[in-house]
């Protein structure tokens, strides 16, 4: 079996780079700065699923996405989580937050509409993120 991205994870974010484990997307809504990790490995579903042998990368790999997205937005808080609710595929948000955002302080999620990025906006922010992960 291999790798499949989720239909759902596909349909609303733009891929940023892939690391030596996590597939690095941005999701498309511009209220939010908002990574999503996926490892790339089949049928993982939640964090206990992930091999010991790799435990170490995928934890390096959450704190550098949470570093780079820090950086690129100037992030006055960063919120991580793994829910799976919705998509069981495993994947971990790493979203910016800032005081005044749509959803302060409460959690994004069920907070309005998602506001689609520009195809000049999104890229731009692509290109920025990608170059900051090659490091």
């Amino acid at each position: 079996m291999s790798f499949e991205l989720h239909e759902r994870l596909a349909a609303d974010t733009f891929l940023v780079t892939d690391l030596t484990l996590c597939r690095v997307l941005l999701m498309n809504d511009r209220r939010f700065p908002w990574l999503i990790l996926v490892p790339r490995r089949p049928g993982l579903r939640d964090f206990d699923d992930v091999a010991g042998t790799e435990k170490a990368d995928f934890h390096a790999e959450i704190d550098l996405a949470s570093a780079v997205l820090r950086e690129a937005a100037g992030a006055e808080k960063m919120n991580v989580a793994a829910l799976g609710n919705m998509v069981p595929q495993l994947h971990v948000h790493v979203i910016a937050r800032f005081a005044g955002d749509a959803a302060w302080p409460s959690p994004v999620w069920g907070v309005g509409e998602a506001e689609p990025y520009g195809a000049d906006e999104a890229r731009s922010l692509i290109e920025r993120l990608a170059t900051a992960f090659r490091g």
